[in-house]
This record gives structure tokens, sequence and C-alpha cells, in this order.
């Protein structure tokens, strides 16, 4: 199985063309396609030490409403939390706003901001404590991981073998 990148707005036409495979997270929006959902996850508020040594860290979710978010557009400016029962949502601002995850990852890293991703995008980071979930009594709702198959032919023996080792590794 060969590797190959593609950014989200020629993802469609790829995967009927030239993918056995494609990951994607989040809601799907293409109704006709094949896919398999392959792990749910939790989405946190990640900045870095550096950004939030600079700007201030959030208490509440209203507090980011002052912050420079880093918008990934499949999600939009506006974030929902949760907590004991209340729900809270706030329109954050930024300069930063990107369809593509590696986008969103080097942004965070670069301490333009703060984001709302998975925490599989960082987890090596929030490890090793380059990124830092910051209201974390607050909840998000999850996001899902989808093995998305070419529609018209069938996935290939290699294809769904690969989805399976994603799926029990992301079960761990």
């Amino acid at each position: 199985m060969r590797e190959r990148r593609l950014s989200a707005s020629r993802c469609r036409h790829k995967i009927a063309t030239y993918v056995d495979l494609a990951l994607r997270m989040g809601e799907l929006t293409d109704s006709a396609a094949i896919a398999r959902r392959i792990a749910s996850g939790r989405r946190s508020v990640l900045a870095t030490p550096a950004y939030l040594a600079r700007a201030g860290t959030p208490q509440v979710p209203a507090d980011l409403a002052i912050h420079e978010a880093i918008v990934y557009s499949q999600l939009g400016a506006s974030w929902t939390f949760r907590r004991n029962g209340t729900e809270a949502s706030v329109a954050v601002r930024g300069r930063v706003r990107l369809s593509a995850a590696e986008g969103i990852r080097a942004a965070v890293l670069a301490d333009m901001g703060l984001t709302v991703n998975s925490d599989w995008m960082f987890a090596p980071e929030i490890e090793s404590g380059a990124v830092r979930r910051v209201l974390e009594d607050w909840e998000l709702p999850p996001v899902d991981l989808w093995a998305v198959f070419p529609t018209g032919r069938l996935a290939s023996a290699k294809a769904r073998a690969f989805a399976d080792y994603v799926e029990s590794i992301l079960a761990q």
C-alpha cells in the first residue's frame, strides 16, 4: 500500500480515482460515500505553553472570545461546551482558518493561537507537554474517524486490513 496525501478540497475526486482508502475526521458530507466509523475520540481546546504564556489561559469558554483561534473550517467558529448539564457556546475569532488538519497542527505548533481538535492529532505533543489542554473541566462533542472507501468498486483486502489496523490502534 502506498501513501498519498490529499487536500480536503480534492479528496472526493481522488478517492474515486486514485486511492483505495481515505481516513476522514468529523462529519461525512458525502452521503454516497462508502464509509465505516473506526473510532470516536476526545476533542480538546489545545494550545502551546508559549501561546498561553503570552495570551493567558482561558478559565471558562467565554474567555475564548478574546483569544486568537485557529479555526478548522469543518468545525466552524462557534464552539459548544458542556459541563454538569450546562451548555455554553462561544463565537471565536482568529486570523487563521484552515480546511486541512496538518495546517491546524502546524499553526498551533507555531504558537499562533488555540484550537479545538482531536487529541489524536496532538497525542505526542500532549504527552510531552509541548501542547496543553485547556478548559479540561468542560466537554466538547467527540470526533469520529471514518474509513472511506471508493464508491462503485469493492474495497481491496489491503484497504480493509489497513482500516482494521488503524481501528485496533485507536481502540487501545
